[in-house]
């Protein structure tokens, strides 16, 4: 199913697992080179911006050949009618034909093979909605099949978020079809379905022999975290009630099953928290604080306790205690969870906001040379008098 040389990919996880092990210190920046020069390898590009400029090149020569095509097919006006409703399949064509030719060329990662993927996946959504006239559940499982046919022939990660989240809208367009009754237990259909689906992934994560799917995985497994937590988040689940079910909420009254969305949106972060420790998971500890800050968004929706000055200052205070009393037990540590730098993941961030930190604070400035004076003085031979008592 990849259209990639496995031997390309092999060698891309050996040169990647050798920039891990310079930036850790364990071998050299030549020896980096060395391998990354003895092995072939792909056309990509690491640079984000590089990346993002050839996606918008990409993008224009896609966006060049469809209007020609587009040109041609409205020239007859016999034509321009039955055009209309299958120039995106057209165009969804050209997308794949174009991310077919430039991974033959062996560009993988490179920005104009992201414009033929993801414009080969919008073309299918539109064409779908242009047949169906805008059914919202056909479209949907026609762009998750066809995001999921394009992250597994290219291992694309965009189009495996994509897939995510359209997977996303056929569980709950599903759910609308039921009714009244599909809408009120939405919720709980997210929950148990984005659960199993995390298990899934992480059994699919341990059990996996070759690396080629691990970060497409990963992406998944991190995706059903957040849907779990936003499935029966307070905020959410309100909202969409009075979107889709039309109850308006009169004070003094609650939505359904509220006290169990309540403590769901608090206890969930936490839970995710304590995981991330435990395991020592980063992506999951992060997932854990953007969850903790919505949760408290969540309440501060509804519930103004404190003016929001006093509670910004508050919850500062808080944080800073937090972080100061975490450094002074973690710092010490050898392993495990500790402060020190992580070899393989080293990053001078810190140190250098430190260091900004406190040349602000000072008033510190960067060296600088002073100017050479006009005047050249004699040699001061004599205790620095400027002369050596000759003319």
């Amino acid at each position: 199913m990849i259209v990639y040389d496995k031997n390309l990919l092999d060698n891309l996880a050996l040169v990647d697992e050798a920039k891990s092990l310079a930036s850790a210190g364990f071998i050299t920046k030549e020896q980096k080179d060395l391998i990354k020069k003895e092995l072939p390898a792909f056309k990509r590009q690491s640079n984000i911006l590089v990346r993002l400029a050839f996606f918008l090149l990409g993008a224009l020569s896609y966006l060049s050949i469809c209007g020609v095509i587009a040109l041609l097919g409205l020239t007859s006006s016999d034509f321009e009618h039955s055009f209309l409703n299958i120039c995106c399949y057209i165009f969804a064509v050209v997308g794949f034909t174009g991310a077919e030719f430039l991974a033959s060329q062996k560009y993988y990662g490179h920005g104009l093979d992201d414009a033929f993927i993801l414009g080969a996946i919008l073309n299918v959504g539109f064409a779908v909605s242009i047949t169906t006239e805008g059914y919202e559940l056909e479209i949907a499982f026609f762009v998750a099949v066809a995001s999921f046919l394009m992250y597994r022939r290219y291992l694309h990660l965009l189009s495996l978020l994509v897939f995510c989240l359209a997977s996303s809208a056929v569980l709950f367009y599903g759910m609308f079809e039921l009714g009244t009754t599909g809408k009120t237990i939405l919720p709980f259909a997210g929950m148990l379905v984005s659960a199993a689906f995390y298990f899934f992934t992480k059994k699919m994560m341990k059990n996996l022999k070759v690396t080629y799917y691990y970060n497409g995985l990963l992406l998944a497994n991190s995706f059903c975290l957040i849907l779990f937590y936003l499935s029966c988040n307070y905020l959410v689940v309100r909202e969409l009630s009075a979107a889709f079910l039309g109850n308006e909420i009169l004070p003094g009254n609650d939505i359904p099953f509220a006290v169990f969305f309540y403590a769901f949106t608090f206890i969930v972060p936490v839970l995710y928290l304590i995981q991330a420790l435990k395991t020592r998971d980063r992506i999951m500890l992060w997932i854990s604080f953007l969850a903790i800050g919505f949760s408290i968004y969540t309440i501060r929706f509804y519930y103004s306790v404190l003016p929001i000055e006093v509670a910004l200052t508050l919850g500062g205070l808080v944080l800073f205690a937090i972080a100061y009393f975490s450094i002074k037990k973690l710092k010490d540590n050898e392993v495990g969870l500790t402060f020190k730098p992580d070899r393989i993941n080293n990053s001078n961030a810190i140190l250098n906001a430190e260091a900004l930190i406190i040349a602000s604070a000072y008033g510190m400035k960067p060296e600088a040379k002073a100017p050479d004076s006009p005047m050249d003085f004699g040699g001061g031979g004599f205790s620095g008098g400027g002369s050596e008592g000759n003319f």
